[in-house]
C-alpha cells in the first residue's frame, strides 16, 4: 500500500476557481492565471506520488476537494480517488485535513470537538478548558489492516512560545487517542502522518514528544539527516521538517525497509537546497505546487513476527 501526505498550502475554492498556493488567501491577492498554474503543479505532484491513500492538509472544504479532483487531478491523468473526505475542523480560515483514497475506509472519525476534559488532560496555563484541543482536527481512518491518524498541529507562528503548549496538548491528545484505540499500541498497526509543525530548531524535548520515539518509530529517521527537510519559508529562507510519518513499533518492525521518499518536484526554485528535478512550469517563487514537499512511503501490513 502506498501512503502519502502533502500540505497543499491554502487550497480553497472561490466561486468557480481555486486559490493559488500562497498563505495570504484573499481575493485581493488573486491572480487567476498564476493560481491555475500553481494548482496544475499541485496535481502533477499528486500524479507523481501515485498513492493509494493520500492525506492532505490545508483544504478548505469538501467542495474544494471535489473541484480539485475533477478539474485538476482527472485532467492530469491521475487515476480517480473515489473516496474523498474533508470534514469541518477548527481552523479559523477553514483550512482542514482531507483524505483522498482508492481504498474504501472502514471508518473515518473526526476529533474536532474534543476538549481536554474529554480525555482527562490538564489544560496548560493560558489555554481555556472549553477550547477544542485540535486546531484543525485529528482524523482516524480505519483501513482493513492499518489505522491512520491524520493531523496538522498548531504552527509555531506568529508566536512560537504561545504555540508550543497548544501543539504539546495536541500531541498529548493524539497519544491518548491511540492508547484508547488499542489494547497494546506498541503491537498494533498504525501510522501518524501529516504536518506536526515542530520547527527545525525545536527545543528539547519537542512539543510533540508524547507521540515521538519511543512511543512510535519516526520513519523519516530512515532518510539521511541532511535530506529530511520538506518545507521552505521564502521570506526567511529557512528550511524545516514539519512533515512526518510515525509508525507503531510493530509496523516499523514488519516493514524494516520502508523508507519515505520526499518529493520536491513542485517546490519553488528559490528553495536552493533542492538539487533534484523540478517540474517544467515551476518558477523562482511562483508558480509552485506548495511551500511543502510531499512524503510517500510503501507500507506492507503483514503481522510482525
Amino acid at each position: 500500500m502506498r501512503i502519502a501526505t502533502f500540505n497543499v498550502q491554502s487550497l480553497r475554492l472561490r466561486g468557480d476557481r481555486l486559490s493559488g498556493a500562497h498563505d495570504d488567501d484573499t481575493p485581493e491577492r488573486a491572480d487567476p492565471a498564476l493560481d491555475h498554474r500553481d494548482r496544475r503543479l499541485t496535481a502533477q505532484v499528486i500524479r507523481k506520488l501515485d498513492a493509494d491513500v493520500l492525506a492532505l492538509q490545508e483544504v478548505f472544504d469538501s467542495a474544494t476537494l471535489d473541484h480539485f479532483h475533477d478539474q485538476y487531478l482527472i485532467p492530469a491523468k491521475v487515476p480517480p480517488y473515489p473516496h474523498r473526505i474533508c470534514l469541518p475542523g477548527n481552523d479559523g480560515r477553514g483550512l482542514d485535513i482531507a483524505l483522498l483514497s482508492r481504498i474504501a475506509p472502514r471508518d473515518v472519525v473526526s476529533h474536532a470537538s474534543l476538549c481536554p476534559a474529554d480525555l482527562g488532560l490538564t489544560v496548560p496555563p493560558g489555554l481555556r478548558a472549553e477550547t477544542p484541543i485540535f486546531r484543525r482536527d485529528c482524523l482516524r481512518v480505519e483501513l482493513a489492516s492499518l489505522t491512520l491518524f491524520l493531523v496538522h498541529f498548531k504552527a509555531p507562528y506568529p508566536d512560537p512560545d504561545a504555540a508550543r503548549p497548544v501543539r504539546a496538548l495536541e500531541a498529548a491528545a493524539l497519544r491518548a487517542l491511540i492508547d484508547a484505540r488499542f489494547d497494546d499500541p506498541a503491537r498494533a498497526m498504525w501510522l501518524i502522518l501529516g504536518d506536526l509543525n515542530d520547527p527545525w530548531d525545536a527545543q528539547a524535548p519537542p512539543a510533540t514528544a508524547p507521540v515521538l520515539p519511543p512511543f512510535s518509530v519516526n520513519l523519516m529517521d530512515r532518510v539521511p539527516q541532511n535530506a529530511r527537510w520538506s518545507y521552505h519559508d521564502a521570506w526567511s529562507d529557512r528550511y524545516g521538517r514539519p512533515d512526518q510519518i510515525l509508525a507503531s513499533p510493530a509496523l516499523a518492525r514488519a516493514c524494516p525497509d520502508a523508507t519515505p521518499h520526499i518529493l520536491r518536484h513542485g517546490m519553488a526554485l528559490e528553495a536552493s537546497r533542492n538539487l533534484g528535478p523540478h517540474f517544467p512550469d515551476v518558477g523562482r517563487h511562483r508558480p509552485h505546487a506548495s511551500d511543502h514537499a510531499a512524503l510517500v512511503i510503501d507500507i506492507g501490513t503483514a503481522p510482525a513476527g
